[in-house]
């Protein structure tokens, strides 16, 4: 089905977390398609940020509120009135998750709910795709993927909090957005659980990408702490289109098409840690070490998988870039970021890209 640039042209979108690392990418993406953009993020903390590089502000509404405050959420939504909302603002970080579990909670459960609220306060919102994870599920660690309906769960703090998060998608779907009144509110609610994305930009803490980029540029060491944990890897392009392709849908074809969404990676391009280091490290072109950590460190899966069936049938979705493809354009985003070179312009310009590809268009 692909994306429809003439669809987005002045529509009124709503992003929150559009300063962090997905919601940059998605808001790029979205001025690129000629959509009018508001933003909705608490201040970037200090360091390099995809936000800034790209100067992702230039062309969009960017405003600073935490979405923990319920009130002021609700007044941006009545002031702005947007007809699409992409709800990315979280505590994305597992490891941060144990060392500060209540903001973590405050802001993937309380803060969606604000959202939610929001969203009900006004007339305006046609669709809503609510982000939240793979690690949503209660995984088990079994060979095969995890479709929409199996069991919520999660054993880490940031897991469970969005295993909440989906519950109280679900409960306000059906309890104040019903398929059978569609006709009434005319509002359609999804979530969205994606996986293990990878691309220029990214600098978060305990994240592998950035580790192996910062220490590569660096000429250092790299630890890692599980090089035989298995993941989904898959550009971030992958699910953000995904998202935009089901927003789309949702307009189009309203409330059955909400509900919740696997956008994950060929089955192919789930590899081990050690494999993406050692590619990185290959592209590269440079004298590149890695030692395994042995400090302790809080439980993390290491084997999770989803089932994307339900969105190559209704959606027509399917991923575009191998993991090759994908870390060939990870590597290109990050050298021409260290030589000084147009951060807007190469994200710009892999969205482009992205776009022309065909589903198969690996090389």
């Amino acid at each position: 089905m692909g994306i429809s640039k003439n669809f987005w042209s002045g529509r009124k979108v709503l992003i929150t977390g559009h300063t962090g690392f997905k919601g940059s990418w998605l808001s790029l993406w979205m001025q690129f398609l000629g959509a009018e953009v508001i933003g909705v993020s608490l201040d970037q903390r200090p360091g390099s940020s995809l936000y800034k590089k790209a100067n992702v502000s230039k062309n969009m509404t960017s405003l600073r509120q935490d979405i923990c405050d319920g009130k002021k959420i609700k007044d941006i939504f009545r002031k702005y009135k947007p007809e699409v909302v992409f709800h990315l603002a979280a505590q994305p970080l597992v490891m941060y998750s144990y060392k500060n579990p209540v903001e973590t909670y405050n802001t993937n459960v309380m803060g969606t709910l604000n959202v939610l609220e929001g969203i009900r306060s006004v007339d305006s919102v046609r669709a809503a795709v609510m982000i939240t994870t793979d690690k949503c599920y209660e995984n088990k660690e079994w060979v095969w993927g995890y479709r929409e309906n199996d069991a919520l769960g999660g054993y880490d703090p940031y897991s469970s909090s969005k295993g909440a998060a989906e519950l109280l998608i679900a409960s306000y779907r059906v309890s104040f957005f019903p398929e059978d009144k569609f006709e009434e509110h005319r509002t359609a609610i999804a979530s969205a659980r994606a996986g293990n994305v990878i691309g220029g930009g990214d600098w978060a803490d305990d994240r592998l990408i950035p580790d192996i980029i910062c220490a590569f540029q660096n000429g250092e060491n790299v630890n890692i702490r599980s090089p035989n944990a298995t993941r989904p890897w898959q550009h971030v392009l992958e699910p953000l289109s995904g998202y935009i392709q089901l927003s789309e849908s949702l307009i189009n074809i309203g409330a059955k098409r909400s509900g919740a969404w696997n956008f994950g990676p060929r089955e192919e391009d789930e590899r081990t840690v050690e494999w993406v280091v050692n590619k990185i490290s290959e592209y590269w072109r440079g004298e590149v070490s890695w030692s395994l950590d042995k400090d302790k460190h809080p439980h993390e899966a290491s084997y999770l998988k989803l089932d994307c069936s339900k969105a190559y049938i209704k959606l027509g979705w399917r991923p575009k870039w191998n993991l090759d493809k994908a870390l060939l354009n990870v590597i290109r985003w990050y050298q021409i970021e260290n030589k000084g070179g147009d951060c807007r312009k190469i994200s710009i310009e892999q969205i482009k890209e992205f776009m022309s590809s065909d589903d198969n268009n690996n090389k």
